[in-house]
């Protein structure tokens, strides 16, 4: 078995932005060799998670209103109460909400995405900063 691990960093700047990852994803596989197996996607941070969507302006801003009417960020949310200063406690909600890893099956080469299936990193924070994501390629 091959395992490949890669790191990457984003600038973000916030706001449930959607970056997509999924041509950032294929040309890594393609770089390992592996042909079958899995590729895990994990962001460290616990105001951002990573998701699959359909990339479409739509639902991009479907998205963003989801996330403002589920978990609003204008509440008096304890983390902002109890760390003076801060305003992402609905962020660390998402982010719980959401989760920070994705894993997707590798079959022939290929990532087993759906048609309109895409890989987004979003970022639920109030500021802008950069965001580590590591990735694990295993298989043959």
């Amino acid at each position: 078995m091959t395992i490949a691990t890669h790191s990457l960093h984003i600038s973000m700047h916030g706001d449930s932005q959607l970056k997509n990852l999924t041509s950032s994803m294929n040309d890594l596989l393609s770089q390992s060799g592996i042909t079958n197996g899995t590729l895990t996607l994990f962001v460290k941070h616990t105001t951002a998670s990573v998701m699959i969507i359909e990339d479409e302006p739509g639902i991009r801003a479907d998205t963003k209103n989801f996330w403002n009417g589920i978990i609003p960020p204008k509440c008096d949310w304890e983390h902002n109460v109890r760390n003076q200063g801060e305003d992402n406690g609905h962020s660390h909600l998402r982010g719980q909400l959401q989760g920070p890893s994705l894993t997707i099956p590798i079959v022939q080469g290929t990532l087993t995405l759906g048609t309109w299936q895409q890989i987004v990193l979003i970022d639920f924070d109030t500021r802008a900063r950069t965001r580590e994501l590591v990735i694990q390629i295993m298989g043959e």
